[in-house]
């Protein structure tokens, strides 16, 4: 079985091994290699390339917003999924613009922390609840900036529903089963979707859906 390679991106040496320890109990997980600051992140992202990198936000050299841009610039395939005390509006929507697949709390259970590993390792987004109502009220509730029709046309009508039920939270198998697809198909319309929106990232191309008004809140609840 392949395991799913990890890097752990945090300044504080207790957390680390705290995750670490934990992690390394799941038999599908690897924790191939630690950084105590956003530079070590992003070079040791570029010598490893880990799947998923878990990123604080508050970290000596480069935090992390810089350190998730220079991520996703480099290597582009590995999901960075943020673990912060934070819930900043500044630090959520930047992290999230920034290309982050995930934005999890530091409150969360462990189990659901490592379900969210496995879910952003799938091309899924995972958004703490607190965090994702920041991302309704922020892009749904303000109302999006409609595009032209061209634009919008850019997406079939199979992957606008793809997307709609991605924007729900569903995950690749809960939207195979909703339209009656393989999990591979799911898979193949979600990566066409960000290719036509110029996004690495179920989170981002929900927002940025959310923002050019082609998804409302009717939508997604």
């Amino acid at each position: 079985m392949d395991r799913i390679t990890i890097l752990l991106a945090d300044d504080h040496v207790l957390v680390r091994e705290g995750t670490r320890e934990l992690l390394e109990k799941e038999e599908d997980m690897a924790v191939v290699g630690e950084a105590g600051n956003g530079e070590q992140a992003v070079t040791l992202t570029a010598d490893l390339r880990p799947d998923v990198v878990i990123m604080d936000i508050a970290m000596p050299k480069l935090n992390g917003i810089e350190a998730t841009k220079a991520i996703k610039a480099i290597h582009p395939d590995s999901a960075v999924l943020i673990l912060s005390a934070y819930d900043d509006d500044q630090y959520v929507f930047t992290l999230l613009e920034a290309g982050a697949a995930g934005y999890l709390l530091k409150d969360v259970p462990s189990h659901e922390l490592v379900e969210a590993i496995r879910a952003v390792n799938a091309g899924e987004s995972v958004l703490h609840p607190v965090i994702a109502r920041k991302v309704i009220n922020r892009f749904a509730l303000s109302g999006g900036k409609a595009l032209s029709e061209s634009a919008l046309d850019q997406l079939s009508e199979r992957e606008m529903e793809v997307l709609g039920l991605a924007a729900k939270g569903m995950t690749n198998m809960e939207i195979a089963n909703e339209l009656v697809l393989s999990v591979r198909t799911v898979q193949g319309h979600l990566s066409n979707i960000f290719s036509k929106m110029h996004v690495g990232s179920r989170t981002e191309a929900v927002i940025q859906a959310l923002k050019w008004g082609w998804l409302s809140l009717e939508d997604i609840q």
